[in-house]
């Protein structure tokens, strides 16, 4: 579904991404984990139309969506839950949900994907009338991937989703990250620094260090590997 080639991103004089290539394969989650500052969140905001790339190509369904404008992207069926949630504080939660189906125009579809997320988040809907702002973290957490799924993606892309969360609220995300991939056969790209989990639920892994691709293959391979183990997995 995705192929990125040989990306390079700049932040001006500093280069943040040196050629990195990956592939993210239809229907499966794929992981990238490393330090921070590796360009893991530099990777996402790329493919999202947040930065653009210096050079290289981000194949999309066979298109080169590279340096395409964010808008454009998320129409092609790309969305994003993004590091530190994003959701926008004085918003209800209903609102901040239907924000992420700004480019649907027929209401029952945008319907039909509320009932999705409340069914996927109860809590949500519990709280669908509060001010967004006043949420814990696990449930802001929550809004920001419903959020994402309200434009219908084929592709979600997840950064940091377990950042600042208590264990069981990490645990409870997790199970719906695999929840949305099997139940509904969503791609998905994670970024996140509990490498252990990251790997336990992905199917493949590339690991990061200070903008190149250091390591890759099927996350149950990673995480056996006595490098992966002693710098992410804590043994």
């Amino acid at each position: 579904m995705l192929e990125i080639k040989n990306l390079v991103v700049n932040y001006g004089a500093i280069v943040a991404l040196h050629g990195i290539s990956l592939s993210v394969p239809d229907g499966k989650i794929v992981t990238l984990i490393g330090a921070n500052g590796a360009g893991k969140t530099t990777t996402l905001k790329t493919i999202s139309g947040l930065r653009k790339p210096g050079s290289g190509e981000i194949i999309y369904d066979g298109k080169n969506i590279a340096g395409l404008p964010p808008h454009q992207i998320v129409a092609r069926g790309i969305s994003q839950s993004p590091e530190g949630r994003m959701i926008f504080a004085n918003l209800t939660v209903l609102e901040n949900l239907r924000l992420g189906a700004y480019l649907q125009q027929d209401k029952q579809v945008i319907r039909h994907e509320l009932e999705h997320v409340f069914g996927l988040f109860p809590r949500l809907k519990e709280r669908e009338k509060q001010i967004a702002g006043t949420l814990s973290g696990g449930e802001q957490q929550m809004l920001a991937i419903g959020r994402a799924l309200m434009s219908r993606p084929k592709l979600l892309l997840l950064d940091e989703p377990s950042l600042g969360l208590a264990p069981l609220l990490v645990k409870t995300i997790f199970e719906k990250i695999v929840a949305i991939n099997r139940e509904q056969g969503l791609t998905i790209l994670l970024v996140e620094q509990n490498a252990n989990l990251a790997l336990e639920i992905s199917h493949f892994g590339y690991v990061l260090e200070t903008g190149k691709v250091v390591l890759q293959g099927e996350s149950r391979e990673l995480r056996q590997n006595p490098q992966v183990k002693s710098a992410y997995l804590g043994g």
